[in-house]
């Protein structure tokens, strides 16, 4: 059974979708989904760590391009994008959370992803 333990993108607003200049991206989990999944797929259930990359694109093309990584959990994997070098528009961002666990003494890994739709006016 899959648990949807995240990641979960906060966004400073329940209504927010349009974001200009300095845009700090953060990311939540839910650590008791999240061992529950780790048990299921057999892992000790010992969180060693978590790294929550983050990338963005323009909405419609191929390639992400990464924007930093965080680590940092009490402050929710935040990471700053300036983006007032960025034409407007629609984009998407993508949160891709690792969490490394340990299995047999060697560490084994999963990863989910959360992608949102904004749209950037600077």
């Amino acid at each position: 059974m899959s648990y949807d333990w995240g990641p979960h993108f906060l966004v400073p607003s329940g209504v927010l979708d349009k974001y200009s200049g300095h845009v700090r991206l953060r990311e939540q989990l839910d650590e008791e989904l999240l061992q529950k999944e780790l048990k299921d797929l057999g892992f000790s259930g010992v969180i060693r760590r978590i790294t929550n990359p983050w990338y963005y694109r323009k909405k419609g093309a191929q390639t992400w391009i990464k924007l930093g990584e965080s680590d940092d959990k009490l402050e929710n994997f935040p990471v700053s994008w300036e983006t007032t070098t960025l034409e407007n528009g629609a984009y998407e961002v993508m949160g891709m959370m690792h969490v490394f666990g340990e299995k047999d003494n060697v560490e084994c890994g999963i990863a989910r992803q959360s992608v949102v739709e904004i749209t950037l006016e600077n």
